[in-house]
């Protein structure tokens, strides 16, 4: 009988540890899909970018090639020969040419920062994913909408009910996303605060608004007090209740909307100048005829 039993204790024991061992793959595989999917969903945007690029330049191209019928034709009715073109005639040609290759040079310009920006997107969500590693996806996240990333923490791990205090666990996630933003010092985040739509009125806050926006500046200055993330980097933004994720009719929704957003920002001045350049290099390059 006391055989029977350790054989029967022992098969238990294998099956458990077989289950663990699946669940553990399992947990793996949904991790490498979600990398994935956030890949994917960077190359789509770059992909949407490229396709709105061609339809501009096509409808440059077709308006220049307007222009340039316009021109031909009128100068074969002043000359009525194309082999005697005017002075003028040749000129105007000239400058249509030259426009021409400036749009042209002006729109790969644009593609190319367009695609320099995605790949450091892309690079982006990959430093933070690694960098956080496998924590409970109902509590962190990183995702990317329309090329922007940001991460996403839960009410439940960051502050008590109705505080505005952040928790001393959950400081070693806000470590972890303060080191990918210090040692990538182009980029500028926004802190973002949300609620449920369950009203709040107490001594120390007004309304969600209030409550919202007191967790964004207390996450704030963890990040830079603690973490040394500079000051002129960083914006607090209170949202209250009114950008939900999910149904605020349901426990899971509001706790679902209960949310602290890090959103990562391009300094879209330094994304800008570096496109000026490129088209002022592009009206030179088309002057000089490349």
């Amino acid at each position: 009988m006391k055989k029977i039993a350790l054989v029967a204790l022992t098969a238990l024991m294998a099956v458990s540890c077989a289950s663990k061992k699946d669940l553990e793959a399992a947990e793996a595989k949904a991790r490498l899909n979600q990398e994935l999917l956030d890949s994917a969903t960077v190359k789509l945007n770059a992909c949407l970018a490229d396709e709105k690029a061609a339809a501009a330049e096509l409808s440059v191209l077709r308006a220049q090639v307007a222009d340039l019928r316009a021109n031909n034709q009128s100068l074969i009715d002043n000359t009525g020969n194309l082999t005697t073109l005017s002075k003028k005639g040749a000129e105007n040609l000239e400058k249509s040419l030259e426009s021409l290759r400036e749009k042209d040079l002006q729109i790969r310009t644009l593609n190319d920062a367009i695609t320099r920006k995605d790949s450091v997107t892309l690079a982006l969500v990959t430093s933070l994913k690694s960098s956080l590693g496998n924590l409970n996806d109902e509590d962190i996240s990183v995702n990317v909408e329309k090329g922007v990333v940001y991460v996403s923490i839960s009410d439940k791990l960051l502050f008590a009910s109705g505080s505005a205090n952040v928790n001393s666990a959950a400081k070693n996630v806000l470590g972890k996303v303060a080191k990918v933003v210090n040692d990538k010092p182009e980029i500028e985040i926004m802190i973002e605060g949300h609620t449920d739509d369950q009203s709040i009125s107490t001594a120390k806050f007004e309304d969600n608004w209030a409550l919202s926006a007191a967790r964004a500046a207390s996450v704030t200055r963890i990040l830079q007090n603690e973490f040394d993330v500079a000051p002129e980097r960083m914006t607090a933004a209170g949202r209250s209740y009114y950008v939900p994720v999910a149904d605020n009719s349901t426990a899971a929704g509001r706790a679902k909307n209960r949310r602290t957003r890090i959103i990562v920002l391009p300094k879209l001045d330094q994304f800008f100048d570096m496109v000026e350049k490129g088209m002022e290099q592009a009206k030179e390059n088309a002057k000089a005829g490349k």
